[in-house]
C-alpha cells in the first residue's frame, strides 16, 4: 500500500509494522514536513528500555522517554507513534534473541536451553513478564523466539497435534517463573525473616495445622536456594513434557521401574 492512499488508520499500522520490521528489509516511514530527525528510532528504544529498567513498564510514555532524549513529546510520535506502539515497540526491542548452540543431546536438553534463555532475558527486563506472550507485538525478535522453538520441536519429531500446547505450556512457565523470580528479587532479608515469624505464629495459634496441612507440611523445605525455585520449576516442566511425549533421552518419573 501506497504511504498516500488507504485510511488514516490502515496508513498507521503499516507505519508501525514498518518500524517493527525496520532491520529485516522494511523502510522505517520518514515524516514529510518537521525539522530534519536528530535520532532514529533505535535510540528512542534504548531509552524507552532505560526507563522501563528502571521504573518498570508502567513508567514508559511518550512524555517519559522524550524527557530523557531532551525532545518535546509531540516529536517522539514521528519515532515511534502511539503510547500503545511505544510500548510493542520497546517489549520487540528488549527481545533480542541471544547466540547459542543447542546441547543436540535430547529434546530436553534443547528445550531447557530455550527456556532457560528466555528466563534469563526476563531476569534482565523483568517487566517484559507485564507483556505475556500472548499480546506478543509481533515483531521481529520475538517472532524469532517462536521460530527457533517450533525449530526444536521439529528436530526432535514433537507431533505436529502437540506442538501448540507444547509453545503454549513453555511461555506460560517462563512467565510465570520470570513473574516469582522478580518478586524473590525484590525480597529483602528483612522481608523473609517476616514471612518466616507469620508462618511460625501461625502454626503456633492454628493447633490443628498439621493435621489440616499435611501435604503442605511434607513439601521439602530448601530455604537457602529458594531463590533459585523458579528456574528449577523450568527445567522440571520440561522434564515433565518430555516424558509426556515420550521423546528419546528423558529421564524417567522418580520412582518408575
Amino acid at each position: 500500500m501506497d504511504e498516500a492512499t488507504g485510511s488514516a488508520d490502515e496508513r498507521a499500522v503499516e507505519a508501525h509494522v514498518r518500524r517493527l520490521w525496520r532491520h529485516r528489509g522494511v523502510a522505517v516511514p520518514q515524516p514529510r514536513r518537521g525539522p530534519r530527525r536528530r535520532l532514529d528510532v533505535d535510540a528512542v528504544l534504548d531509552a524507552a528500555v532505560g526507563v522501563a529498567d528502571a521504573d518498570g513498564l508502567a513508567a514508559v510514555s511518550t512524555r517519559a522517554v522524550a524527557a530523557r532524549l531532551g525532545l518535546s513529546a509531540m516529536a517522539l510520535y514521528s519515532y515511534v507513534g502511539t503510547k500503545d506502539q511505544l510500548l510493542d515497540l520497546v517489549v520487540d526491542h528488549a527481545s533480542a534473541l541471544p547466540a547459542w548452540e543447542d546441547p543436540g543431546t535430547s529434546a530436553a536438553a534443547d528445550l531447557t536451553a530455550w527456556a532457560e534463555r528466555l528466563l534469563a532475558l526476563h531476569g534482565r527486563h523483568p517487566w517484559l513478564a507485564e507483556r505475556p506472550w500472548a499480546e506478543a507485538p509481533g515483531g521481529p525478535h520475538q517472532q524469532d523466539w517462536l521460530e527457533r522453538l517450533l525449530e526444536i520441536l521439529e528436530r526432535w519429531e514433537v507431533p505436529g497435534g502437540s506442538r501448540a500446547a507444547v509453545v503454549t505450556t513453555l511461555y506460560a512457565v517462563v512467565e510465570a517463573a520470570a513473574r516469582t523470580a522478580a518478586a524473590h528479587a525484590r525480597t529483602s532479608g528483612a522481608d523473609a525473616a517476616a514471612w518466616l515469624a507469620r508462618a511460625t505464629t501461625t502454626r503456633r495459634l492454628v493447633t490443628d495445622y498439621a493435621d489440616r496441612y499435611p501435604r503442605t507440611l511434607a513439601l521439602p523445605q530448601h530455604a537457602d536456594d529458594w531463590r533459585a525455585a523458579p528456574a528449577a520449576a523450568v527445567r522440571h516442566t520440561v522434564e515433565v513434557l518430555c516424558r509426556g511425549l515420550g521423546l528419546p533421552g528423558c529421564a524417567a518419573p522418580s520412582g518408575a521401574g
